[in-house]
């Protein structure tokens, strides 16, 4: 995707915005995040109100329950008025487009011309854009380079190179030391990652929303995730589940290096790197992948939007901050990549200006852009498919089903959960 600017345009497109054009507002925002995210959020919302003349109350929270929250919200009509929406919840939230706001009403507000259409069209439903994408994100293998060093293991660039460097990690440093990490949700996402390298197409078919993935070819991906488990290259399930299962970022293996590498969305640098002093030692490569896969095969995907309510009573001025945040001068320094790298022209190229993009995050979303995958269909994060894919997955991890018998009972809960699509 292409996003040139040029210093004399962004500085035009700042000179130019409107200041302000709705009149003044109490409005709430929410969005989730980690703490890096909060306050650049905060404060970018503060700086924003103040420039546009309105009253920002932020509401802000962790990712897990946000969905449950702005589900309750908008079937209440008290969802906020401008709010971070999951590109995956776009079809609940709305789905003949009118459970949000259509965006292209506030086209003199927010300068559309700075996404790439294609990328807006992945915000729209059924016509309208009910999202603009903050940027366009992916997952990565994030690996402790300090572990990995002394290990003295290169980074994988095959599976067999990932399960000999388990190997080497309990010689040299510990059976507690695992080069990689995946649990619950990033199990099934593994898993997923390795059926769509070896076939070149993703779960679920974007064109007809279904499942694209016969019972042989997830089988032989559940069996490639147990092998990763038995080798000793990650720890099961069931190990993780004893410890809590919390996030990443606030788990004691992660932040003493024992466990060296996870395959996490490139957005996300910031949270993961957090429980380290200093410089991280987190370096983003691909994910391995076999001598015989016909794809990279990651995960990469609209990131996260912004909506405005459709029933909010103050959405010019809601659209007034929106264009602050993602293409005004003052709020696009502010939130600078905290959400990656921004899909907004004239933020991106303000940002490269001036220095202000995470490196790694850069570096990341690099690899995001340049590696060889399907697209995705946003109903591979539809709660019903995820709920059958990683439920199953999970009685598996246990012993209480087969492969064969799990990979059965995942397409057929999720074609059941895609039969409501029209």
């Amino acid at each position: 995707m292409k996003r040139t600017v040029t210093l004399a345009t962004v500085s035009a497109l700042m000179v130019t915005t409107a200041l302000s054009s709705a009149q003044a507002a109490d409005l709430r925002v929410s969005w989730w995040g980690g703490d890096a995210r909060h306050a650049a959020t905060q404060e970018a919302l503060e700086i924003c109100g103040e420039k546009h003349g309105h009253t920002i109350s932020p509401e802000f929270t962790g990712f897990d329950g946000h969905l449950e929250r702005l589900t309750t919200q908008l079937a209440g009509r008290t969802s906020p008025d401008l709010m971070q929406v999951n590109w995956p919840w776009l079809p609940l939230f709305s789905p003949d487009g009118s459970g949000l706001a259509d965006l292209n009403e506030f086209s003199d507000i927010i300068d559309l011309s700075q996404w790439d259409p294609a990328l807006l069209e992945t915000g729209t439903r059924n016509g309208k854009l009910n999202g603009i994408p903050v940027s366009i994100t992916g997952r990565v293998l994030f690996y402790n380079s300090d572990t990995y060093e002394q290990a003295g293991v290169e980074p994988p660039q095959t599976w067999d190179d990932m399960i000999a460097a388990a190997e080497t990690f309990k010689t040299e440093l510990g059976d507690n030391y695992y080069p990689f990490d995946a649990s619950r949700y990033n199990a099934m996402l593994l898993v997923a990652l390795y059926a769509t390298q070896q076939t070149g197409v993703g779960f679920i078919d974007p064109q007809t929303n279904e499942v694209a993935w016969d019972e042989a070819t997830l089988t032989e991906a559940i069996n490639f995730y147990q092998s990763l488990v038995d080798a000793g290259v990650m720890k099961s399930w069931e190990e993780a589940a004893a410890m809590g299962n919390p996030q990443l970022h606030e788990r004691g293996d992660w932040a003493a290096g024992e466990v060296a590498g996870s395959y996490e969305w490139d957005s996300t640098v910031s949270q993961i790197s957090g429980p380290f002093e200093g410089e991280t030692p987190l370096r983003p490569v691909l994910p391995p992948k076999n001598g015989d896969a016909v794809s990279d095969g990651i995960f990469r995907k609209p990131s996260m939007l912004f909506a405005i309510s459709a029933h909010s009573p103050n959405q010019e001025a809601a659209a007034e901050i929106l264009n602050c945040l993602l293409v005004e001068e003052e709020g696009a320094r502010v939130m600078a990549s905290h959400r990656g790298v921004p899909a907004s022209a004239a933020a991106v190229a303000l940002l490269e200006a001036e220095g202000l993009i995470d490196p790694n995050v850069k570096a990341a979303n690099d690899l995001v852009l340049a590696a060889d995958t399907p697209p995705a269909s946003p109903y591979f994060e539809d709660p019903a498919v995820r709920t059958a894919f990683e439920g199953v997955l999970e009685e598996y991890a246990y012993g209480l089903l087969s492969a064969e018998e799990a990979a059965a009972a995942i397409i057929q809960g999720a074609q059941q959960a895609l039969e409501r699509v029209e």
